[in-house]
């Protein structure tokens, strides 16, 4: 979906059409969750600071985000996308990955089916969509992006190897800003550079996602469209108005966090074995303390008792915090899963230079 967020905000209020819009919040401690593409023309982006997206743009009309109507919105996109095939995995409230080698409607082509999901979407939402057409998956979110907004890209499996290898590295899905800047050390800056180093320096380099960007660079990805997920992990977090500065006020938060985990817990009737503490300083940096226990996890106070050394055993007690998140993962389904779904012979053979 186009800047979804702010997208179904201008739809549902007229005034404010053609406008640079954020959704977010633009104060000190605000940060922007979507930016129309009005707003975008002044460099206005999503995860970015309030306070800085207002700099870039002094008009900028901020709203608070409505989830539920989010939420509401992508659950029409998603019937629409089930009456042409089961395969869809949803990655977000705004995008999925569709495999339509056999539709249940509409002819076998990935292009028309493409065309006539925009239709339909735009027709039930009034909201536009652009979509990538490939053979694989990362193919097709590369497409996705090329023709934005409102448009539509096909990459063929005769055009993949030209198009990766004059791609600029910071631009492949999947490799962020830290990864790019650590490439361009090694002297690669597209595609073409990258297809030059070996599979087992690669691994050497970046560790098991290097085995990743040797075969993506490749057009090689044997992923499937996997139409049901297993949850990996249930978390919450807070971001406090003013940075928190002792002990007793970070404990004080750690408790409501638990209490509110317990309840998340709860509710998914999925416990974790490994209770991770999230703590961002004054200063954005982000770090994170685990601890592993041999039963699940389920009550308030048995994570107030884990989070106490873990907080201990970061800067938190000589720096003021900014943010506290607690997180269960190592979840019960998770495990029942992998019991049930042994590693193919691939797998069981793989191995790491």
């Amino acid at each position: 979906m186009d800047a979804f967020y702010a997208s179904v905000e201008q739809r549902d209020n007229p005034a404010l059409r053609g406008l640079p819009l954020a959704v977010g919040g633009g104060g000190p401690r605000g940060v922007v969750a979507a930016a129309s593409y009005e707003a975008r023309k002044f460099g206005v982006r999503s995860a970015m600071p309030g306070a800085k997206a207002r700099q870039l743009c002094p008009q900028l009309i901020f709203v608070r985000p409505n989830f539920e109507q989010y939420k509401a919105v992508s659950q029409q996109i998603r019937t629409i996308f089930l009456e042409y095939t089961d395969l869809v995995e949803p990655l977000s409230l705004d995008e999925a990955y569709l495999d339509v080698t056999h539709p249940k409607l509409g002819l076998p082509s990935a292009t028309l089916l493409a065309q006539e999901l925009r239709r339909r979407i735009f027709e039930t939402t009034q909201l536009t969509a652009s979509a990538g057409v490939s053979y694989c998956k990362f193919l097709a979110k590369m497409a996705s992006d090329l023709n934005k907004p409102n448009g539509m890209a096909i990459i063929l499996p005769h055009e993949a190897e030209a198009f990766l290898e004059r791609l600029e590295i910071g631009k492949f899905h999947g490799i962020g800003k830290a990864t790019t800047a650590k490439m361009h050390k090694m002297g690669i800056f597209n595609g073409s550079d990258l297809k030059q180093h070996a599979l087992h320096e690669l691994v050497r380099r970046f560790g098991k996602v290097g085995r990743f960007y040797y075969n993506i660079v490749r057009g090689i990805d044997e992923r499937a469209v996997q139409s049901h997920s297993v949850r990996k992990s249930i978390s919450t977090e807070e971001t406090f108005n003013t940075d928190l500065a002792t002990t007793e006020e970070m404990m004080e938060q750690i408790a409501l966090l638990a209490d509110d985990l317990q309840r998340r817990i709860e509710r998914a009737d999925n416990p974790g074995r490994t209770l991770t503490l999230k703590v961002r300083y004054a200063d954005f940096r982000i770090v994170t303390r685990s601890k592993t226990m041999d039963h699940d996890i389920r009550t308030a106070t048995e994570m107030i008792e884990l989070a106490t050394p873990l907080l201990a055993d970061t800067e938190a007690l000589e720096r003021k915090v900014r943010l506290l998140g607690l997180g269960v993962s190592n979840l019960r389904r998770e495990r029942e899963e992998q019991q049930r779904e042994p590693a193919g012979p691939g797998e069981q053979l793989m191995l790491e230079f």
